[in-house]
């Protein structure tokens, strides 16, 4: 039996290190999972944490250009660690939750922040303001058979040589292992899921012509250029 189309290039994230590349099947990100990101967002306190899914062809592998997108006038940067999964289940305790865990990157979750806010307003799907085309740019993955699993170390990001994001994953209100926990406990996890951990404060706009340069400490580099709207 033959595919009605042309089958597509399964999205894929390169591993520092290495000429393999790592699949990727679902993109899970957390939100205000920062106290200070929390505040300038409207929230206060440890939350229930809350997500909501990126497709996978989101993704833009090593970052580099990314095109300001359509339908928007306040197009935000939201530096991010990312945990890629090895093995998945289901119900999973959090003292084991690293154990699936096969590496790390740096990632942004671009977001169409007016597009967003509307769903807000009106009781409406985030989708418009956060699962589009190039939102979701990643570094290369360094495995955590090789740096461990980095629960501390500065988070930042410069746009333009200027710093507009810095903290430490210590300040996450969930981490990794929890989220990874609770995910769990509502979809069954598999080999190729992607978590975006969440930003730190500091978020704000950028325009076509902006350089952003996000890192962080063990994990890696980020870089990428705003271009126009296609």
């Amino acid at each position: 039996m033959a595919y009605a189309v042309p089958l597509w290039t399964p999205p894929a994230l390169p591993i520092s290190d290495s000429g393999d590349t790592f699949p990727v099947r679902r993109i899970f990100c957390v939100g205000r999972n920062y106290a200070e990101h929390q505040k300038e967002m409207g929230g206060d306190g440890r939350e229930q944490p809350f997500f909501f899914i990126k497709t996978e062809f989101a993704l833009v592998p090593r970052g580099g250009e990314v095109h300001y997108p359509a339908k928007t006038s306040n197009y935000h940067y939201e530096t991010e660690l990312v945990v890629a999964l090895a093995k998945g289940g289901r119900r999973i305790d959090a003292k084991r939750a690293n154990d699936l865990v096969y590496g790390y990157a740096v990632g942004l979750d671009m977001t169409r922040r007016d597009l967003q806010q509307w769903g807000k307003d009106h009781g409406r799907p985030w989708d418009f303001g956060k699962n589009f085309d190039e939102s979701a740019p990643c570094g290369e993955l360094v495995r955590a058979a090789k740096i461990g699993h980095p629960a501390k170390g500065a988070i930042w990001l410069t746009v333009n040589g200027k710093q507009r994001q810095k903290a430490d994953l210590a300040d996450m209100i969930w981490s990794v292992p929890e989220q990874i926990a609770y995910l769990s406990e509502h979809y069954t996890l598999e080999p190729g899921d992607v978590i975006f951990t969440g930003t730190p404060a500091g978020v704000g706009p950028v325009k076509p012509g902006d350089e952003l340069h996000a890192g962080i400490d063990d994990v890696g580099e980020l870089k990428v250029k705003i271009v126009a709207a296609l």
